[in-house]
This record gives C-alpha cells, structure tokens and sequence, in this order.
C-alpha cells in the first residue's frame, strides 16, 4: 500500500452513527485505514458538524489534504442544541431519511474526482459504515463497491442483538405487562454459547424491556442485524482473547468477521501529529482533569464517568455523590451539564464543601489519558463498550452501573466472565455505592479484580503490538474485503 500514488489511492468514505460513543471507534477506524494509504471523507449529521465545531473549535474540520470532512442531514428538525439527540427518533430517521443524501454525496464526491484533477480527490472505492447506519450498504451496492460494518456494540451485546427476532418469534418480547420488568421474569434464563450455556434476559440488551409490538429500537436492530448477513464484512473493536466466546457465533452466520481493536491502542501507533490533532470529542475537554490527577497517588483514585447519554434522577446523583464522599476515596466526576434528568446538573452544597479536597468535578475529559495516568486505581462506570475496552487496555477494574443498550451485557460479562467488575443496583443506594468503591480500591476482591484485569491487559497489548493479531485482522479486511474491486489506474 505503501507504492500507491495520490492520485491511484483508495478512498475509503467512512460513515459513523452520530452518538459520541459512535463517533469515536469510527474516527479512530478513518485514521487507521488513512494510515495504511486510503484517502477519507468522514461522514458527519449536519448537527454533529455543528457539535464539533463549537467544542473544538472553527478550524477543527479543516481536514488535511486527503483526509477530508462531509455532512448529510439526519432528517430530525434543526437544532443547535449541545447535547445526544434522542437515540429512537435519531435511529428513526437515519433509517428513513439518509440513504438518499448520502449517495448524492457518493456522487458528487466521484463527480469532483473525475473533473477537478486539482482535488487530488480519488473516486470512491468503498464505504465503512457504523452499522447502526446499514443503510450506506444499499448505497455501496448501488455504485458496487464494498462495504464493511464497524459494530461499536460490545461483541457479547451484539450477539444478544441477533436474538431479537428469536425472542419475538418465541414470544419472550414484547413483555406480556410492565411488571415482568420487576417480577422476577427477567431472571428467566436463555440458551447462550458454549463457555457460558444461558444468561438472563436481564443481561441482554435492555430494548427488550418493552410492551411495545411495535418498538423502535426492537425492529430497529433486527433490521441492522439482518442487513448485517448480507455486508461485506463486520468489525469488532476488541481483540480475540477476550471475546472468544462470542465471535465463533457470530461469525457462523456472516460472510466477514475482523477483530480489529482495541481501536484506541493501534491508533496510538500512527506517528503523525497532524492526524492526532483531529478529535472527536462533542463536549469541549477540561485540561483541568490531568493537572489535578498529577497531585494524586498512584492507584488512589476513582474515575466517575456515565458516558456520552446516561441520564440520572436528582436522587440517584445524591446517592451517588454521598456514597463517594462517604468512602473517603478522592475522585475525579465527569458530569455533563444534561447528566440529570430533566434538571441542571447541581450537586448538594455540603457535599461540594465536605469532598471539595479530594474530588474534582469536570464537565468532560479526554478519557483516554486519564485511564493512562497512574493516579486512577477504579472506574464507576456506565459498561458503555468504548469505556469497557479502555478501561481493561488500561488494567483498571470497574464497578458496573449500565444504564440501556448492550451496556446490561457488557456488565454481566465484566461481573460474571471476565471477572473485573462488580455491578450497582439500579436502584443505587450510597451505603452500596461506599461500600463496592471501598472494595474496588482496597479489598480481596478488588485485588483480585485488578489482577484478572491486568491479565487481558497483558493479552490486548499481544494482540495491538506491531504485528499482533489485530494488525493482522485490519490487512486482511483491507486487502482481501475493501481492495476487493479497486483497480490501481496506470500512474
């Protein structure tokens, strides 16, 4: 790849689904197949545009010479709000809405490199798609070039995505009334894979907790996962010792499956600071986190974080926020200003004054370097997979909040498979939260959880060093799935 001249370059049109969470793994993706010698359009919403503008500023998307920015609507009303759009109506009208403008886009992309010589701009070669964006499949095939899905799900939460339509056609969802949610159906337990025979409904993606026929997070994903059969192929950022129970059925029913990550720790290879400075971070970062970890003991902190959309109640922020003070840990809180539902993010004032010595309180961070820095010991975390992955990449144990989505299967793999996790109850109460983070930092079983943690540390590093397995997985998905119809013009 390495002989290919600009104007003989694959271009790779990368298409991410809008949520942080989303666009993230996607950005680190582009830069990694930009490395191995494509040139990449990135696909931003119009709102997501507009995001990342005003948290990294009016030159953020400038691009470099063959790595440029695009965007399409997202069909939902104008907003200029800062904040995740709601995540059914988003789903919703991707679906709906985008397939058109994206393939003018396609378009208009091959018509600037067959008449403006001075673009240095390819035509495009092949989409890279999230595949909660499956539609770009149905444009891929309508200009027959390959596509490949980027599953930013955690594998075992993706493979609790493929039984949908077996729960329904079973008759196990929509739930019969809202109380199965609480009366011990949850619990009913379902065939799984061989290492672990069943696991819980209750651990399955949450959008089957609904009475709804027709929901539209249910149908939403038994469409993303049926269309997934049919793409060329499907990448999972993670690595295969660690999510070997689950890829051999999932890879049983597609044409392509490449265990591409952890994302992070290979992009971190690529030496090119102009690369680097390209950030997806939808909330402006506050370099205030690392100047204070810098005044901390190692293994001393706990890192608070719920992600990009995890919402709390007024009460659950309380419980949180005195069971931390009350386990005496200093910590670092990531807490959006939309964190708490329906009002500003305020914690009580005697909180504040009692912990203002130990606890710093930031509206958003760059996660990855607080993972690398040596003073955070724990993580409270919402199991989101991005945070999941970094948080083992960087050997630190976890406790467990999921909040919706494949969060509930991240966390029962983290709790009951991995061993590195130990789960809060939904209903959070702060003697329970004082007592896991006392256990996380200090006790038996947060020794233990540290020391199983460094193990797939250990594990990830063999699979993203140079030549590792993961390396491995990206050539093959290049040369073998999106070279698969590019012809290298004569130079």
């Amino acid at each position: 790849m390495g002989s290919i001249s600009k104007i003989n370059k694959p271009h790779a049109v990368c298409l991410p689904h809008p949520p942080q969470g989303h666009l993230n793994p996607m950005l680190l993706l582009a830069k990694l197949l930009h490395h191995k010698g494509f040139y990449i359009t990135l696909v931003n919403t119009e709102y997501n545009h507009r995001r990342l503008l005003n948290s990294r500023g009016p030159s953020s998307l400038d691009g470099l010479p063959d790595f440029k920015f695009r965007t399409i609507p997202d069909g939902l009303p104008y907003s200029d709000a800062n904040c995740t759009q709601d995540v059914p109506s988003l789903c919703q009208s991707v679906s709906r809405n985008c397939l058109a403008p994206f393939c003018e886009l396609i378009s208009e992309l091959n018509s600037i490199a067959a008449s403006d010589p001075s673009s240095n701009m390819p035509p495009v070669t092949c989409v890279v798609s999230d595949s909660s964006m499956s539609f770009a499949m149905l444009a891929a095939n309508e200009f027959n070039i390959p596509c490949a899905f980027l599953w930013t799900s955690s594998p075992c939460g993706y493979l609790g995505y493929t039984k949908y339509e077996d729960f329904v056609n079973q008759g196990l969802i929509p739930l019969k009334d809202a109380s199965q949610i609480t009366n011990g159906y949850l619990e009913k337990e379902i065939e799984w894979t061989k290492a672990m025979e069943h696991i819980r409904l209750r651990d399955l993606p949450s959008f089957i907790r609904t009475t709804d026929p027709d929901d539209i997070m249910v149908n939403f994903f038994i469409q993303e996962v049926n269309r997934a059969l049919d793409v060329d192929a499907v990448l999972l950022n993670t690595f295969d010792a660690l999510d070997q129970d689950v890829i051999g059925p999932l890879s049983s029913n597609l044409k392509s499956l490449h265990t591409i990550g952890p994302l992070h720790m290979l992009a971190k290879q690529i030496d090119d600071e102009n690369l680097k400075a390209i950030g997806s971070n939808l909330w402006a970062e506050e370099s205030e986190c690392i100047e204070w970890l810098n005044s901390k003991q190692p293994n001393s902190v706990v890192y608070v974080n719920f992600g990009s959309i995890t919402v709390v109640t007024k009460e659950q922020m309380i419980e949180f926020a005195w069971g931390l003070a009350d386990s005496g840990k200093p910590f670092l809180w990531i807490a959006r200003p939309d964190l708490v539902v329906g009002d500003s993010t305020i914690l009580p004032p005697e909180f504040v004054t009692e912990t203002k010595d130990r606890s710093l309180i930031a509206s958003w961070c760059n996660q990855e370097q607080v993972f690398n820095h040596p003073a955070i010991g724990g993580f409270l975390t919402h199991c989101g997979w991005n945070s999941t992955i970094e948080s083992i990449s960087a050997g630190i144990p976890m406790v467990c909040w999921p909040f919706f989505a494949d969060q509930q299967t991240s966390c029962c793999y983290c709790c009951n498979v991995w061993g590195i996790g130990m789960e809060i109850d939904n209903n959070v109460k702060r003697n329970e939260v004082e007592e896991l983070v006392r256990e996380l930092m200090d006790g038996e079983k947060g020794k233990k959880m540290k020391e199983n943690v460094m193990n797939l540390k250990s594990k990830a590093e063999e699979a993203y060093k140079p030549g590792g397995l993961s390396w491995k997985q990206l050539d093959k998905l290049i040369n073998e799935v999106l070279l698969s119809k590019y012809k290298k013009n004569p130079i």
